[in-house]
């Protein structure tokens, strides 16, 4: 595409998109925070016009009736998962978040979009605290978990935690935290690290991830390691000090976050 729109899909945050096989899959929070639908399309740009297909809507009580944020589809030795926070009321708990906590849907179908999809559950983690933005990937022989969390003893709202995964739904061992807010631009507004992504290029492994509040002052951060060292030893990793994408007032794109 020549002349990329933006926004690309409106009233959609938190956008996912899956490349598998010769289709394009796309999963996002939608306005109403009550269901989980995907559209596929055999090009990128085609996902714009794709017909929603709404594969699990929330119940009307309990751990996921609340609040559907930040789904991701992925595909997993064959099976499909989603990956999205929810919460059982829209009330703040005593530290003043959100309480989301992080769930699975598994489908074990060849077809996301017309398959039957199962409750997983939630993905537990030693803090119960406020918790969402999980993505997986595979590196190393090994399944990866990686998500935002609150930590009660660290001022401010999410850092970035990694863990490895005894099956898509599991954490196994202890998870450790990559990344925390410490820089001015990832504390404005809010104390965020959360949305991360992974990418692979040469010989590092890259997260970007976002910082700050969700307005003018949403910008990606960066962090990275050699691809031989071990992710579960944080002085592995490098942090970049500067954001790599940031509000530009002059070509008018705010908040790349």
């Amino acid at each position: 595409m020549k002349n990329w729109p933006n926004p690309f899909i409106e009233q959609r945050a938190d956008p996912y998109i899956l490349r598998h096989q010769e289709s394009y899959y796309f999963i996002a929070s939608v306005p109403e925070y009550d269901r989980l639908e995907i559209r596929r399309s055999a090009t990128l740009e085609g996902l714009r016009d794709a017909q929603p297909v709404v594969v699990w809507r929330k119940p009307d009580s309990g751990p996921m009736s609340q609040l559907i944020w930040a789904p991701e589809l992925h595909e997993i030795d064959g099976t499909w998962y989603i990956y999205f926070a929810a919460s059982h009321t829209h009330d703040l708990d005593a530290l003043g978040m959100f309480q989301h906590r992080m769930f699975a849907l598994e489908c074990a179908e060849s077809d996301p979009l017309t398959g039957k999809w199962q409750e997983k559950g939630q993905i537990k983690t030693p803090l119960d605290t406020f918790a969402l933005d999980a993505t997986t990937f595979h590196h190393q022989g090994k399944r990866w978990y990686l998500w935002a969390q609150k930590d009660p003893e660290i001022k401010g709202n999410t850092n970035l935690y990694l863990a490895e995964l005894a099956n898509p739904w599991t954490l196994k061992g202890q998870p450790v935290r990559l990344s925390q807010p410490e820089f001015d631009w990832e504390c404005r507004g809010f104390l965020v690290n959360e949305g991360p992504a992974v990418l692979f290029h040469g010989d590092k492994l890259f997260v970007s991830y976002s910082a700050s509040a969700t307005d003018e002052n949403y910008c990606m951060g960066l962090l990275w390691i050699d691809i031989n060292a071990d992710p579960l030893r944080p002085e592995n990793w490098h942090k970049a000090p500067q954001p790599v994408f940031r509000t530009s007032y002059e070509n008018r794109q705010y908040g790349p976050g």
